[in-house]
Parts: C-alpha cells; structure tokens; sequence
C-alpha cells in the first residue's frame, strides 16, 4: 500500500476516534445536566443494611490513639474536619489521648503536621490535657517503606503505646501509619481495641454534596468526592484489612446526615481559645461549600468519627463483610479501588484484602444537636479551670 494512502488512513482513523470521544464526552456532559436519578443522588440501589444503635467494645477512659492528616486553615478547599474532630476527643475526660501521629493526605506532611502541633499546643495552653504529636509517613506506603526512607518516628511511638496495652486508635487520615506500625508486629495486634477509621462505602455508591438538588458547579451537578482516605493509599487500607483487627468504618453515608452551618462556627467564635481558632480556620471550607456546592453547612466526616469514640450509640452500625477491590462503576476505568461493604452479594472474587467491619451508614437523629453542644459549649473541665482561679 502507497505511504499516502497508510497517511489517508491514518488521518481517517484518527479523526473518527476524535469524533467518537467528542460525542462521548458531550454525551457524558448533557447526561449530569439531565435529572437521572443515579448522577443526582450518586447511588445504585442496594439492599438495606440490618443497622442497630453501635455499644462499646472498650473500657472508660479509653486509651486513644489519634492518626490525623489536619490541615485546617491551609488552602481554602482544605477542610477542618480532622480539627473539630481532635478539638472533639481532647475535650473528653472520658478517653486518655496517648499520643497523635501526622500523615499526609488533606496536605503535605509538612502542613499536617505543623497544623496538629499548632492545635495541641492551643489545647495545653487553655489547661487542656498534653498530646505528644509524632511525625508520620510523608507518602504512600510504598514510598515509606522503601529500604532508602529512614522510618517515620510516629510509627514506633504506635508501637510503643500498644505494647503498654488496649488502645482504640482513630485514623483520621489514610492508613499508612497503621499499617507501616503495625507491619511484621502480629503481637502487638491484640491490644488494638478497635480501629475507627473515616472510610468505606457501598458498591456503585459515590458521593454528591447536593445530592438530589442542582449545585452551584459543574453544570448543577457539583462536585464527585472519592472516598479519599483510601484513594489516597489503597496499598496501606489492603494491609490494615488483612490484618482482621477489631474495624469500625465511618463513611460518607453517615456524615451527611449532619452539617456544620455558620452559626456553629460563630457560637465556637464566641467560646473562645482553641474553639475560636478552629472556627477561624474553618471558615474558608464553609464558604466553598456555600458558594461551589450550594449548601449553608459542610459534611464534618471526621467530627463524626469521633462522636462514635464518646458515644457509640449514636451512630447505627451494621457487622459486614468488607474487601479492597477495583472499583468496577464509575472510577473503575481510572484505575482507583476502594475499600467496599461486600454484602447483597457483591463481593468481588478477586479482592485485594476481604475481611469484616462495623460499617456505619446511619446516625441517631439527637447526633447533630450533640455535636452542636459540645462544639460551643465551655467542657466541665475548663468551667472547673475557670471556678478553681476566680476563688484563688
């Protein structure tokens, strides 16, 4: 064949391609503009989960592990999440926060660890309790653990607290830290009380802010969150799994049913010290919220994690069977997996990791109203601080 007519055919070949993944693309386009049920509410049906008010499974005070990834105040699409949630925990006399390791994920390292430093040094400073803080991984697990990366110094401190006994850790973050600490120490496994961890979802389930309703972006649709905390190192969530540790997953499901408004955020301004600062840094996210997604409150995933530490009830849980797998919907084609409820018959026959959980989608309808309180109001242990100077 002539090189001008392989050329011709070439040219031809390339322009139909073209023209196909236009018409792809502007299918996909005037689809999120349409009211299809799935794009609104970004769920496929599923069969209802058998979900019961959660009991603890620790003593009071627990020993209480904080693994965060906080970068309140650091961008304005950054949230403050891990803030209001570590805020939240180190003003429960009811748990003993041992220690908080930082990883990276809603920032760099740098970021997240200077921002949870900053936030435990306002916390002693008012007479709260003193949260030592460790450096943790800077990147994704198989970054860490390369024989060339010295070992963070957050992961021994982890070890360290466990090998004095139970303790609940809170992972806030992506699970590096837990899994490169917890990594060739089987024996240290047992004192893992529980590990709470802000992750998983439902097959075919993705997460819309505005679900239902017309956003402000992205042509009413507004935007698609992954379920980051995992997204962000799938290789660590398949290692945690795998090793069947005591698991409560709190997902987007659950956090949606509450929200952070500005009137919050101003009674917080009106408490004052550590409170005040949070709400400061949290400003910014609501403001996105309110003007990118078309919503007064944002979603406060993590602050319910650590509801569920203090008061279990509060959240309605269910005992499933859980998998790290490809993501066969919508992000499939990407590449991305996820950390997945395989029940209904869903689960995948190639998993990553498959082990079981607490996974809890639904939360009490007293929940919004108890964060409320105890986000604005003075904890007993500084109007006692307070009692305790003025009579001196």
């Amino acid at each position: 064949m002539p090189t001008s007519h392989i050329m011709r055919y070439v040219r031809t070949t390339l322009v139909t391609a073209g023209a196909v993944a236009g018409a792809a693309a502007a299918l996909l386009l005037v689809s999120l503009m349409l009211p299809v049920k799935v794009w609104r509410t970004g769920e496929l049906p599923t069969v209802p989960l058998p979900v019961a008010p959660a009991r603890a499974d620790w003593p009071a005070p627990a020993r209480l592990w904080i693994d965060t990834d906080a970068a309140c105040g650091q961008g304005p699409r950054t949230d403050p999440d891990d803030c209001l949630a570590l805020l939240l925990l180190a003003q429960e006399e009811r748990v003993e926060v041992i220690g908080a390791s930082t990883v990276f994920g809603n920032a760099p390292l740098v970021d997240t660890d200077q921002t949870t430093r900053a936030l435990m040094a306002f916390i002693e400073g008012e007479g709260g309790p003193r949260i030592p803080v460790y450096r943790g991984s800077w990147a994704p697990m198989a970054h860490v653990e390369s024989p060339a990366a010295a070992p963070p110094p957050a992961h021994e401190r982890l070890r360290a607290a466990l090998g004095q006994g139970p303790l609940t850790i809170v992972a806030l973050g992506p699970l590096t830290n837990i899994a490169l600490g917890l990594k060739d120490h089987p024996e240290l496994h047992a004192n893992v009380t529980r590990l709470v961890a802000v992750m998983g979802r439902r097959k075919g389930h993705v997460f819309h802010p505005i679900e239902g309703a017309t956003a402000r972006s992205f042509l009413g649709h507004g935007p698609v969150f992954r379920d980051f905390n995992v997204t962000e190192d799938p290789e660590a969530a398949a290692a945690v799994v795998a090793m069947a540790l005591p698991m409560t997953l709190v997902p987007y499901e659950a956090a949606r049913d509450v929200a952070v408004d500005p009137a919050i955020l101003d009674r917080m301004a009106d408490r004052g010290g550590t409170a005040a600062w949070v709400a400061q840094r949290a400003r910014h996210w609501l403001t996105y919220w309110r003007e990118d997604i078309g919503l007064e409150g944002f979603y406060p995933f993590d602050l319910v994690a650590a509801a569920y530490v203090i008061e279990p009830s509060l959240l309605h849980c269910a005992d499933v069977p859980i998998a790290v797998t490809e993501d066969t919907w919508l992000f499939g084609w990407l590449g991305y997996r996820g950390l997945f409820v395989a029940a209904d018959n869903q689960a995948d026959s190639r998993p990553q990791a498959a082990g079981s959980a607490l996974y809890c989608p639904d939360v009490s309808e007293h929940l919004a109203a108890w964060l409320a309180e105890r986000l604005t109001s003075t904890p007993d242990r500084d109007r006692q601080r307070t009692v305790s100077i003025a009579t001196r």
